[in-house]
């Protein structure tokens, strides 16, 4: 028997709240599959399940907190027989009959059909359920039609405008009014920062950082993206970010102390280079998801994926692959209008690079004087897994990688 557990979806989360079932007791569960979904402070992430098996028994219900690494379910290996299985408290109101494959969500959530699921910020899903709306009829006005906040307050307001109730029976239902948008955004923002606080903390106090910069010159690099963008529509044209992107991807499989894990026996290297994307979210504070096996793919395709990245982090939809690989990150505040960044490693990851404002400068080259367009790159790294001299070898291949776009 196979016990499926609550994943760690990164060094700040200690716990999440089980919103969503995806499956039921019977069903074939196949690896990678998304089997339910959970909100940590930062989003709403699906939880994928890399076991195979029949699943047994649902152990949580929906709307229960759980401990990472607690159990969430259990599996039959493929080809064990399935006992037979006993109601138990914490499983009741999960255990549904097979007939009925959704009556695992709660009464207000609707699952979406399979093949597609609606992506809801956390703090509308939350609302959705005290004020008793169907999300499947909520229209998202959210990146990438993503259903916020204001879209489920919205439609709750049109319902009571549409099936008015007596004065009688609203009356008692004026002491359980919903927090207002501003009181929930606020005790959100309040539970992401202790989360990063505590991440950045333990970082800092644990990771003995190095910080190494490097000006890279990008005129090649610019003149070359403006050549592929010609004859692109808008929404296909290659951002200078992919670039980034890719160069350090390449340079970390190269110089492989740089993406992989700290554990307590020491640095382990991962054979495949995840790179975590430093987000901004609009409600305040970041998350850092991977986009997975960076040097593998082709910039048009890395492209697509940061795109599909970033929408769906900042409607809070968000997978738990995305969540626990990536083995390096990049932080890009060039929009902000910095310089240079100097990042905190985010554990058990080892190494974090960011790029500032690309922006015209003065350079020598070759004796002479010339303004160019440049940009800070930077290094922040765990000397217990690498060394300054390294770090400048690794600074200095991803230099050269954007001197020849080509390669990328």
């Amino acid at each position: 028997m196979i016990e499926f557990t609550m994943p760690a979806l990164g060094a700040d989360m200690d716990e999440g709240t089980l919103d969503e079932w995806l499956i039921k007791p019977g069903d074939t569960v196949t690896r990678g599959q998304i089997v339910a979904v959970v909100e940590t402070t930062k989003a709403a992430v699906e939880i994928e399940c890399w076991h195979e098996g029949v699943v047994n028994e649902l152990l949580v219900p929906v709307g229960q907190t759980v401990a990472v690494g607690a159990p969430l379910a259990t599996l039959a290996e493929p080809g064990e027989a399935v006992p037979p299985r006993t109601a138990s408290p914490a499983a009741t109101p999960v255990a549904a009959a097979p007939t009925e494959p959704r009556t695992v969500a709660q009464p207000s959530v609707i699952a979406a059909p399979i093949g597609h699921r609606l992506w809801v910020s956390p703090v509308a899903r939350r609302t959705a359920a005290a004020l008793n709306v169907d999300l499947k009829a909520v229209a998202g006005t959210g990146p990438q039609g993503a259903i916020t906040l204001s879209d489920v307050e919205h439609a709750a307001a049109t319902r009571h405008h549409a099936e008015p109730k007596p004065a009688a029976a609203a009356a008692p239902a004026a002491s359980s009014e919903p927090k207002s948008a501003a009181e929930k955004a606020k005790e959100r923002g309040a539970a992401m920062r202790a989360s990063i606080a505590a991440a950045m903390s333990r970082s800092k106090r644990e990771i003995p950082h190095y910080y190494l910069a490097d000006e890279v010159v990008l005129d090649t690099a610019l003149a070359w993206l403006t050549e592929q963008n010609m004859n692109r529509p808008i929404t296909e044209r290659l951002l200078p970010a992919v670039l980034q992107l890719k160069a350090v991807a390449l340079a970390a499989q190269r110089f492989t102390e740089f993406s992989g894990f700290w554990r307590d026996e020491g640095y382990e290297p991962h054979p495949a280079v995840h790179v975590g994307v430093a987000i901004s979210l609009r409600g305040g504070g970041l998350v850092a998801p991977a986009i997975h096996d960076v040097a593998e793919k082709k910039l048009d395709e890395l492209m697509a994926d940061l795109t599909d990245l970033v929408a769906r982090a900042r409607a809070g939809s968000l997978r738990s692959s995305e969540m626990s690989d990536p083995t390096i990150t990049v932080t890009n505040l060039g929009d902000k209008g910095v310089d240079s960044v100097f990042g905190v490693i985010y554990p058990p990851q080892v190494a974090i690079v960011g790029f500032g404002r690309p922006a015209q400068r003065v350079i020598v080259v070759d004796g002479g004087i010339r303004v160019a367009t440049t940009v800070q790159a930077s290094l922040a790294a765990d000397h217990r897994a690498s060394d300054g001299h390294r770090g400048a070898l690794f600074l200095a291949e991803v230099n050269r990688l954007l001197q020849q776009p080509d390669e990328l």
